[in-house]
């Protein structure tokens, strides 16, 4: 797993530099209002907008920002009507991508992703054409620091965690995502720094994927998580690490 574990960290820290151009705190936004339209403006009672929250806190979200999005989603504000869209493709090499936005306006979207997709010489699919491949898991990552990985990793086992990986000192915990909260907790009790939280789409099988075609996946990958309208990206390609290093 170590080219989409790698890919995904590099998203997680990038985020949090764009953060500054706004596009992150518009994506944040977004997800607030999703959030709190599907379960509630209790966090307690609803785990979407508690990561959410967490994410807004993480880039520094003025609380005003955090709660007026979250009205929007309860309806206590007005606001554009947004709704939720999965777009399912392949990419170069055969990869599969799984895309998620939210927007208020779907033929604007899917014109804009299918266009995307064609131009990497790739193709969107239909509904369920590449989702059977992905589960809906947790993760939870975290430098040792020093400290003993393999104790970290029991720690998170302990609290939940199905699966745990360790690689050049950083440590990836996936769990159900009910359990997230919990590995989160326990990794922090036992001394780590966590640097990503969520909840995420974890391919069952990678594609592994040469240094040929390794670029024109980061790039459709790039261009995808660029637009305004998409959330998140997800993708089974095991990328090298040498592609991994120009990003």
């Amino acid at each position: 797993m170590s080219g989409h574990s790698k890919w995904a960290g590099i998203k997680h820290k990038k985020a949090l530099v764009d953060a500054r151009k706004g596009q992150t705190f518009t994506r944040v936004a977004r997800e607030l209002t999703v959030s709190a339209h599907e379960g509630g403006a209790d966090p307690q009672g609803n785990f979407r907008l508690r990561l959410a929250i967490q994410k807004a806190r993480e880039v520094n979200m003025p609380q005003d920002n955090i709660e007026r999005a979250i009205k929007r989603g309860t309806g206590e504000l007005a606001g554009e009507a947004i709704e939720e869209i999965r777009y399912e493709g392949y990419g170069p090499g055969g990869v599969a991508i799984l895309v998620d936005a939210v927007t208020d306006n779907r033929n604007r979207t899917v014109a804009a992703i299918r266009n995307l997709f064609n131009r990497s010489g790739g193709s969107l699919g239909e509904t369920n054409s590449v989702a059977w491949q992905f589960a809906r898991t947790g993760v939870v990552s975290a430098p040792a620091d020093g400290r003993d990985a393999e104790a970290l990793g029991l720690s998170a086992i302990e609290a939940g965690a199905d699966d745990v990986q360790i690689e050049a000192g950083l440590l990836e915990a996936y769990a159900p995502p009910e359990r997230l909260e919990a590995v989160r907790q326990a990794l922090q009790e036992a001394g780590a720094t966590v640097d990503r939280a969520e909840v995420t789409m974890r391919p069952a099988t990678l594609v592994e994927v040469d240094a040929k075609t390794g670029p024109a996946v980061v790039r459709l990958l790039e261009a995808l998580e660029e637009h305004d309208d998409v959330q998140a990206v997800h993708c089974n390609a095991a990328l090298p690490d040498d592609v991994l290093a120009g990003v």
